[in-house]
């Protein structure tokens, strides 16, 4: 057995394991380290429902098993590591923003939903800020949090495939049982157990986000695949599947491992959960997207 390389780097609020397998999982949602300046008029309780809370735990044996692994430990509603540097909210800021805005439709319905790279509501439609933000402070948020965090994963991705010839990609998240009132397309919703999103077929080979789908329905859950969640700017910006970089979002419904009001864990539910991620993991180790079937 190769031994597990582990290059543990902190940088701005950015924890990147090296792994030596075609597998990189990154988490860029499950950070809870609020910084000061962040100074949001809701309160933490509120704020907190946004984290992709005990992920980083689940896949926590992820990185033994020879998978790179990078976390994020800034909260995503200080800055949303899963948008573009283009999705800027410009009525938040007290000046202009010289840089590119995307004139995407589907990234302008995110923002209107205050979801941009900088969130203006909560999933339920809660102001975060009573005040303007200066232009300084979110390029300091980029230049602090989410270029590292890309860096991260695009050496993560590239070492996987200069090692292999190919790479997969699991980009790591959890929803509530029940969409909020702003955070999709679909309010209300109640969300599968698990939900697979690969942009259509545009960041992995659908045959190996089948696979995926199978493997997790045989364990005994259900499973939506590209609804509601497609996937977002991490496997966008990341998977190609021609090239042999498959990227797939993997959306885990949190009912199954924690109190969504109190954010406790249910030891039960996680240990459950996790020997099923384990398991799909083992699966992904052992597969090779460029063989046929």
């Amino acid at each position: 057995m190769h031994p597990v390389l582990k290059l543990i780097q902190t940088r701005a609020q950015v924890t990147s394991v090296a792994g030596h397998t075609p597998l990189v999982l990154d988490s860029p949602h499950s950070g809870t380290v609020y910084p000061e300046d962040f100074r949001p008029v809701c309160e933490l309780a509120t704020l907190r429902r946004a984290e992709d809370t005990h992920v980083e735990k689940l896949y926590a044996f992820a990185s033994d098993m020879g998978a790179a692994w990078i976390e994020a430990h800034f909260p995503r509603s200080y800055l949303d590591a899963n948008r573009d540097m283009t999705e800027v909210d410009t009525t938040m800021l007290d000046g202009p923003w010289t840089d590119p805005v995307s004139t995407d439709p589907r990234v302008l319905s995110k923002v209107r939903l205050g979801k941009g790279l900088i969130w203006k509501l909560t999933d339920e439609g809660l102001p975060i800020y009573d005040r303007p933000l200066t232009v300084a402070e979110v390029r300091q948020r980029i230049d602090q949090c989410w270029r590292p965090y890309h860096a991260a994963v695009a050496q993560a991705i590239d070492d996987a495939h200069a090692r292999h010839g190919y790479s997969i990609h699991i980009n790591c998240h959890s929803m509530p049982a029940i969409a909020g009132s702003h955070a999709t397309d679909f309010p209300g919703l109640a969300h599968a157990d698990f939900v697979i999103g690969d942009r259509d077929g545009s960041t992995a080979d659908p045959a190996l986000s089948h696979r995926l789908c199978e493997h997790l329905r045989a364990c005994g859950y259900s499973v939506d695949y590209n609804h509601p969640y497609k996937g977002v700017e991490l496997v966008r910006r990341h998977g190609n599947p021609a090239a042999n970089r498959h990227s797939i979002q993997v959306e885990i419904n949190r009912k199954l491992y924690m109190d969504e009001a109190t954010l406790a864990l249910d030891e039960a539910g996680a240990a459950r959960l996790q020997a099923d991620l384990r398991s799909m993991v083992e699966m992904l180790l052992a597969t090779d997207p460029r063989v046929a079937g």
